[in-house]
């Protein structure tokens, strides 16, 4: 029972990755329901398979759409990892923030938050590999709040020591960070320079869990450029690949985006019979930052 438990741990984290949430989630769910306590592993650096599916259960669930059940699943993944140890603990803050970026840049003081703390924890316990993570999320978290003389810094550096490791997985993620910063900074053409190169690594790796945001940004920094009729087509693209993976929070970003460049064209109809029933959809989570912003063009077009 308990190589099915971690079977079912490791196959939901690695569906995850690949963009199939729906797998993804049967997989956490399953493997938390096969859970028992004799099979937590005794090294306090190891990754807990109970933890390990609560963290990658709320980011299936928040990519699915099910805002406040992920974040139910996300405050319970740290609170179990406050209770395990030091190691479990930036784990949970180094992978839960990836669900405070899909929500909405406003949650960038509250990760900023977590980033000192995966900062603090890494330099005390000799984490390299999570202090690197820290600075990326730090850099990110200053770059979307207005400061990006410091942030860009923090996230090249973060880029080049993870990379040094080897490590391929979440590179995408962390340069779309990048990439974001780089719009921010008033540099689309850098950015597009990066959000390329996370596309190309995506066809080579399979890691497509934010493949439809990838198209986004590129359509955003497109649109910043005057590039209106190509900006449409990384949103559509980003809408497509949101619909096939069952994304719903990508799928709703993505007709926000292409529904705001809609009613800049004079185009309300089209941008509310697009976006009107993606945000009806939902049923949970509408404090939260994406669903706000739909809600706010909504209200302008009807």
């Amino acid at each position: 029972m308990a190589w099915k438990c971690f079977g079912s741990a490791y196959s939901g984290q690695c569906c995850g990755y690949l963009g199939k949430f729906i797998d993804a989630r049967f997989y956490a769910e399953n493997a938390l329901r096969l859970w028992n306590p004799r099979y937590r592993p005794s090294a306090p650096a190891s990754h807990d398979p109970y933890l390990v599916s609560l963290v990658h259960l709320s980011r299936t669930l928040l990519c699915l759409g099910h805002v406040q059940q992920a974040s139910l699943r996300r405050n319970e993944a740290l609170t179990e990892a406050r209770r395990l140890s030091p190691y479990s603990l930036v784990y949970a803050l180094g992978h839960t923030w990836y669900g405070d970026w899909a929500s909405g840049v406003r949650s960038a003081p509250t990760t900023l938050q977590s980033a000192n703390e995966v900062l603090a924890i890494s330099s005390e316990q000799g984490f390299s590999f999570w202090f690197e993570v820290g600075n990326i999320m730090r850099g990110w978290c200053l770059s979307t709040m207005g400061q990006a003389a410091e942030g860009i810094p923090l996230l090249l550096r973060g880029l080049d020591s993870y990379g040094i490791t080897g490590a391929k997985l979440v590179v995408p993620l962390h340069l779309m960070m990048l990439t974001e910063a780089l719009g921010t900074a008033g540099q689309p053409k850098q950015g597009l320079d990066r959000i390329a190169e996370a596309i190309e690594l995506t066809e080579t790796t399979q890691e497509r869990w934010v493949e439809a945001e990838m198209h986004r940004l590129r359509g955003t920094l497109l649109l910043s450029m005057n590039e209106h009729d190509a900006a449409e087509y990384s949103f559509r693209h980003a809408l497509a690949v949101s619909q096939r993976q069952s994304a719903k929070l990508f799928e709703l970003r993505a007709a926000t985006s292409l529904a705001c460049l809609w009613r800049d064209q004079g185009k309300p109809t089209e941008a509310r019979d697009l976006l009107a029933p993606i945000y009806g959809w939902f049923t949970e989570g509408f404090d939260t930052p994406v669903l706000q912003d739909a809600k706010s063009l909504l209200d302008e077009v009807r």
